[in-house]
């Protein structure tokens, strides 16, 4: 399993409401998208970044997915270019009830 940090870090035009209704608009894209095993949405106000927080079944759907196509359009809706980091996953904890 492989997990990817994306990050958007903004500078003083950082909008919380707008990142939180990128989030809502774009949840339905990744519903059901084979290889993503889950993804998070996070913001983080104090250092004005969102943080897109990705777990997928293998390295190679992780890799696959962030074209430099994917990557420009995620450029475009927030308005800053990404960052990437991937990380093997090597345990993990789910409290589902």
């Amino acid at each position: 399993m492989n997990a990817t940090l994306v990050r958007f870090r903004f500078g003083d035009d950082f909008d919380e409401k707008r990142v939180r209704a990128l989030a809502e608009s774009s949840r339905a894209t990744f519903e059901d998208m084979p290889g993503l095993r889950s993804k998070a949405y996070a913001i983080d106000a104090v250092n004005r970044e969102a943080v897109n927080f990705f777990l997928w079944s293998n390295e190679e759907a992780a890799r696959s997915f962030f074209s430099p196509q994917v990557l420009g359009r995620f450029g475009e809706l927030y308005g800053v270019a990404p960052t990437l980091e991937f990380a093997e996953v090597i345990q993990l904890v789910e409290n589902r009830r």
